[in-house]
């Protein structure tokens, strides 16, 4: 794991970064639809993954309604099983606000035994999203 490095997004050039990967991954690769890919980026606190110093993965959490919610976890495909998304999660958490008291997220079937070793628990009826 000392390979992978996530850092909190603080310029524009390194959030450019995490807008290819979360292209890659969602738009090109999941067929999501690019309007809906891109909201609240404004409101919400950026990382990028780096294995071996090479971009490899991005995830962002914002403060909502409900709670504090962790989202757009993408790691591109050749940098996949190399541990790279359970540091983004350990690092995510540990960034947010001490008070965080609801933390949540949107799994994906396939990403939730990962979630699960975070403590994590499924709720609610299974639902589609963009």
């Amino acid at each position: 794991m000392e390979n992978i490095v996530v850092k909190n997004v603080s310029d524009a050039k390194t959030l450019e970064e995490v807008f290819k990967i979360r292209t890659k991954v969602f738009v090109e690769e999941q067929n999501c639809p690019a309007e809906l890919e891109w909201e609240n980026e404004d409101v919400s606190h950026h990382f990028l993954a780096t294995y071996l110093d090479q971009p490899a993965g991005a995830c962002r959490w914002r403060a909502t309604e409900k709670g504090f919610k962790l989202e757009r976890f993408a790691v591109l495909p050749s940098f996949r099983g190399k541990g790279i998304a359970q540091k983004m999660i350990a690092t995510i958490l540990n960034d947010l606000p001490k008070n965080a008291n609801y933390i949540y997220l949107h799994a994906q079937l396939d990403a939730m035994p990962l979630y699960k070793k975070f403590n994590f628990v499924a709720e609610g009826p299974q639902f589609e999203e963009a």
